[in-house]
């Protein structure tokens, strides 16, 4: 038995399973609680695929027809080319039928008027379940199996599955979503079709005005475009900045810097701007001093696109250098010092050779930040005063006395406009240009130091920027130990006790405090969703850097969507695409692990591709000649070098999960209420000491987490010689 009958045997058996065994349809109790065991024979809801055949159900028996033909298909049909087009049409059929008899069959019958009027009333059916997730995973592969067959990829079932069933899940949770609310732009309020809200919008000088170029006001979109611009410039300069720093001095605090660099992303976005706030605010701590020790009036100044272009440099230059730092480290010291030996100095060695290799991690730093600033929706909603920005236009056409949903759609498609012309001019700086640093040989030598001209302004920046952000972190921790900050500067313990209060008794031990419900709900789902997140963000990457399939820049824009759309629209496209069947998760903890998983895994594909743009392809060939399947080829020589972009991905999915406001707003429930949901109930409730107290235990079990994932995925090793080895190397 050949290894593709072997492939099709497995698959079989699971489908198999899936029909007999599992429920076809959702079990509203939570299908891993297994409580629905009890009520499987009285409830027929419960019951698998293949009785719901029998008893009626008529949409699944063309999926039943479809695994029959792919049981004789293996029985009678030999593999190669012939069976391998068979099977693509299989599972190409069982996909539309899933996604056509779902989207047009819901809880009370037909989901259109015009199919009633064709074919009569029908039932009502629940949406899917475990049965027909199965199913439809079953379909994906008989579609990767089947080009394996016809030799696409060299015949290499593993990328064509990793590449199939990505663009499923792509598919149904990205540009599904995006597509529900973007369809709403075309509907009036009774649901029949209108292009009457896109029109007047699309030319509505709010959007598009330039009058202040001429002393007046721009519109939001030019507003969102000059902020984002300034912001991505700034957090790549900075983190370039950190990031030669830590790697490329001799500075004394190393450790505590990247301490600093990490402190920003690891807190809630509204905590800083109220921090800023306290800080430079029109009453704010450093205003009183300045204007008491000056007398100058600083007025406003903190409110508008000022403000918030502060609080998004302070709080995405962490992003930037996580990027950065794998980058910066990457590049071969033996081609800085074949530069000084052919007589450069150090600073036409950093200008002309080090700082050039560097560029894929600088143009996606530049593109992440880009993208956090247009998509951003806390600073701009706490210190944009009446200068808003995209994101918070969007969230008020949509629930705000607007409710205008069109205006919201074209809002969000000006802003994909602005994020995906800059991906393309990233794209287009990039192509054609090589920056492998890393290859199969023996790399020896240690990273020259900065030049001096270099050192010196770079050491200053980052020193001023640090001692700026201990203030600030300094203004958050002393909120949470007075009683009333602003007004009443008593030290307590209050707070804590009240967020985080632990009793012991007869019973044991009683967890008081009001935040432990959400504190547990948060960790939980954050803990399951950053390796997620970090495992399909990298393998996308991989995907994308070394494999050429059709399709793949169409891949990459929809991948950029989740990343581009702002978290309120993404929050608000997830509920009205999955508040119903065919797929219901709404009141759930899986629907905030999914948005946490696809509104991330696009910084783990840029800093995925961005490493992998310096492991020279021949790492690959070389393990493949070996006899390596790319499976193996991944796991045991690719990941190994990309330990920096693993680092940055489990960072910041576990990070973004936790302090995530705009999407997650929407999509907690009584019973999975998140830690930024309930702080920001305890900030509209003037409890702001509690709210601090509870940020501040966040960032410590953050930094904590953090600490944990460096020590299990560990330090890439690239075999580098030190300068005492060269030395006695020679010596001998």
């Amino acid at each position: 038995m050949n290894a593709d009958d072997k492939r099709l045997n497995r698959l079989i058996l699971g489908a198999a399973a899936a029909l007999l065994i599992l429920p076809w349809y959702r079990v509203r109790s939570g299908f891993f609680g297994f409580g629905w065991l009890e009520d499987v024979i009285s409830t027929p809801d419960l019951w698998p695929g293949l009785v719901q055949a029998v008893i009626g159900r008529w949409q699944v028996w063309p999926v039943l027809l479809l695994v029959a033909a792919t049981i004789w298909l293996r029985i009678a049909t030999p593999s190669g080319a012939k069976r391998g087009r068979t099977m693509i049409w299989i599972g190409a059929l069982g996909l539309i039928w899933l996604a056509v008899e779902g989207l047009s069959v819901g809880t009370r019958g037909w989901n259109w008027g015009l199919l009633e009027a064709t074919f009569g009333e029908a039932a009502g059916q629940p949406a899917f379940g475990a049965g027909a997730i199965i199913l439809g995973l079953f379909f994906t592969c008989m579609i990767s199996f089947g080009n394996a067959e016809r030799g696409a990829l060299k015949g290499d079932a593993f990328i064509l599955t990793a590449i199939s069933i990505l663009i499923l899940l792509v598919g149904v949770f990205v540009f599904y979503p995006i597509m529900s609310i973007f369809t709403g732009a075309f509907q009036d309020f009774d649901g029949s079709f209108t292009s009457e809200g896109v029109r007047r919008n699309i030319v509505d000088p709010r959007i598009w005005s330039l009058g202040c170029l001429t002393g007046g006001y721009c519109g939001v979109a030019w507003r969102t475009f000059f902020l984002a611009v300034c912001t991505a410039t700034a957090t790549t300069a900075l983190g370039l900045a950190f990031a030669l720093v830590a790697t490329r001095t001799r500075f004394p605090f190393k450790k505590g810097l990247r301490l600093l660099t990490i402190l920003p992303i690891i807190t809630p976005p509204f905590v800083v701007g109220l921090a800023l706030m306290m800080l430079l605010g029109r009453s704010g701590t450093l205003t009183q001093l300045i204007e008491s020790g000056t007398g100058w009036e600083l007025g406003r100044w903190l409110y508008g696109l000022t403000g918030i272009w502060l609080a998004q440099v302070l709080s995405f230059t962490p992003i930037a250098f996580l990027v950065l730092i794998g980058v910066v480290e990457g590049v071969s010291p033996s081609m800085e010092e074949a530069s000084q030996t052919l007589r450069a100095g150090r600073w036409r060695t950093f200008r002309k050779v080090s700082l050039p290799l560097m560029a894929p991690g600088l143009a996606n730093a530049w593109l992440i930040g880009f993208i956090e600033s247009m998509a951003d929706f806390g600073n701009p909603l706490v210190l944009g005063g009446s200068g808003g920005v995209l994101s918070t236009e969007i969230f008020f056409s949509v629930v705000g006395a607007q409710n205008d949903p069109s205006r919201a759609a074209v809002l969000a498609a000006v802003l994909l406009f602005f994020t995906l012309s800059a991906f393309l001019a990233q794209r287009l700086w990039l192509s054609g240009r090589n920056f492998a640093t890393v290859g199969g040989k023996g790399d020896g030598g240690t990273h020259s130091l900065l030049p001096r001209r270099v050192a010196i302004p770079v050491i200053s920046l980052v020193s001023l920027w640090s001692l700026f952000t201990i203030i600030v972190y300094a203004m958050i921790l002393f909120g949470g130990f007075v009683k009333l900050w602003g007004l009443d500067h008593t030290l307590t313990f209050e707070h804590y006790i009240r967020a985080f209060g632990v009793t012991f008794g007869e019973n044991g031990i009683r967890w008081t405090g009001v935040a432990w419900n959400s504190f547990w709900t948060t960790m939980i789902i954050a803990l399951i969703a950053a390796p997620l997140t970090a495992a399909v963000g990298l393998i996308t990457g991989w995907l994308i850097a070394r494999q050429k399939f059709p399709g793949k820049t169409i891949f990459e824009f929809v991948l950029m969507m989740s990343f581009a759309i702002p978290g309120t629209v993404i929050g608000i496209s997830y509920i009205m695409a999955f508040n119903l069947p065919p797929i219901q998760m709404t009141g759930t903890a899986l629907i905030l692990i999914v948005c946490f998983v696809f509104r991330n895994m696009p910084v783990g594909v840029r800093g995925g591709v961005a490493a992998m743009a310096q492991l020279d392809g021949s790492l690959d060939e070389a393990s493949l000649t070996l006899g390596a399947n790319s499976g193996r080829t991944l796991r045991r020589v690719i990941l190994p070098l990309l330990r920096p972009a693993i680092m940055a991905a489990l960072v910041y999915s576990f990070v973004r999960a936790i302090t995530s406001i705009s999407a997650v707003i929407f999509l907690v429930s009584a019973k999975y209420n998140m830690a930024t949901s309930y702080i920001v109930g305890l900030v509209e409730n003037g409890q702001y000491g509690v709210a601090i107290a509870y940020s501040s235990v966040l960032i410590v079990v953050m930094i904590t987490v953090i600490g944990g994932f460096q020590l299990l995925v560990g330090e890439r090793r690239l075999r580098r010689r030190t300068t005492q080895q060269i030395a006695r190397e020679a010596a001998t």
